[in-house]
């Protein structure tokens, strides 16, 4: 419940700021106060973040820092996947540090046997851990950044976020893990159905990637350009961040494999919902102002919504 609260808090505050973007000029890019300004350079990065008042070089770090959040995420979470397994199929305790953790803000213990919820969760684990070596591996060799910036606050909150979310996958399982016990891997149908969903959905985002990466790309794979173009290709026919969207599908996989009924997780879910929209919802503004003969059919974040 105290994950599940925390979620659900971050989700309402990205809901907030989502919907006093859309208020009026006084929220919007140049509004003027100092406040709109604030507000401004923490949702802004990168090219949506021209136009904005210029920070102090302290408080700003380049944008192709992303590449640090996957970098943390492959070593946290993989060492968490790493102290899950060892728990389940070897027997061994978890750290203390952890199991402190684990009592602080998991489940309590329970003697009924749950040896496929154990699995879903080391599955959520396997899943999370896989998104963040491709994620990193996009970075370092795929993707192309420009000279943008983002907030040193937004920064630190994504590395803080890669910790946060395998740490709540950790805690979906009672906290004496399996007490040595032999663990019973059943595999079920939303098992299938989710790792489907999630497979689907990444190699689309991956497709996404390279397609933003490309324009910037001469035929034989050279960087010519940091400058912004307008995308075509994939799920960019039907709106402009459409690796947002897809994002936002693996963490549903992640919910379905789960089994559907995690509360917590789909908390997760929803922070992923209004944060991606509300990035999609800036990205979306910066191509239609910058771009006039942008195509007006392309919704922001999901199609024909």
């Amino acid at each position: 419940s105290v994950l599940a609260t925390a979620w659900s808090l971050l989700a309402t505050a990205f809901l907030g700021a989502l919907t006093l973007l859309q208020q009026g000029p006084g929220t919007r890019r140049g509004g003027g106060s100092q406040i709109s300004e604030f507000f401004q350079d923490l949702l802004r990065y990168g090219k949506t973040k021209r136009g904005c008042s210029e920070l102090p070089g302290w408080l700003q770090v380049p944008k192709r820092w992303f590449t640090h959040f996957y970098v943390v995420s492959v070593l946290w979470n993989g060492f968490l996947l790493i102290c899950l397994f060892r728990a389940e199929f070897l027997g061994e305790s978890l750290p203390s540090w952890i199991q402190d953790m684990h009592h602080a803000l998991g489940r309590g213990s329970q003697s009924k046997d749950t040896g496929n919820e154990h699995f879903s969760a080391l599955l959520v684990l396997l899943l999370l851990w896989l998104h963040s070596c491709r994620r990193l591996a996009e970075c370092l060799w795929t993707s192309v950044f420009s000279s943008g910036v983002m907030h040193i606050v937004q920064y630190c909150f994504g590395l803080g976020y890669y910790i946060a979310v395998g740490s709540t996958v950790l805690c979906q399982v009672p906290t004496n893990v399996r007490n040595g016990k032999n663990l019973s891997v059943q595999i079920c149908w939303y098992h299938i159905i989710g790792v489907m969903m999630y497979i689907w959905a990444s190699l689309h985002q991956h497709r996404c990637l390279a397609i933003l990466a490309d324009l910037r790309k001469s035929r034989s794979g050279k960087v010519v350009s940091l400058s912004y173009s307008v995308p075509f290709g994939d799920w960019f026919e039907s709106v402009s961040c459409p690796h947002y969207f897809a994002e936002l599908l693996i963490y549903v996989s992640m919910a379905i494999t789960l089994g559907i009924h995690n509360v917590t997780w789909w908390c997760v879910v929803m922070y992923v919902f209004f944060n991606q929209a509300l990035a999609a919802v800036l990205c979306h503004e910066f191509y239609q102002t910058n771009f006039s003969s942008y195509p007006k059919h392309r919704k922001a974040f999901i199609p024909l919504v």
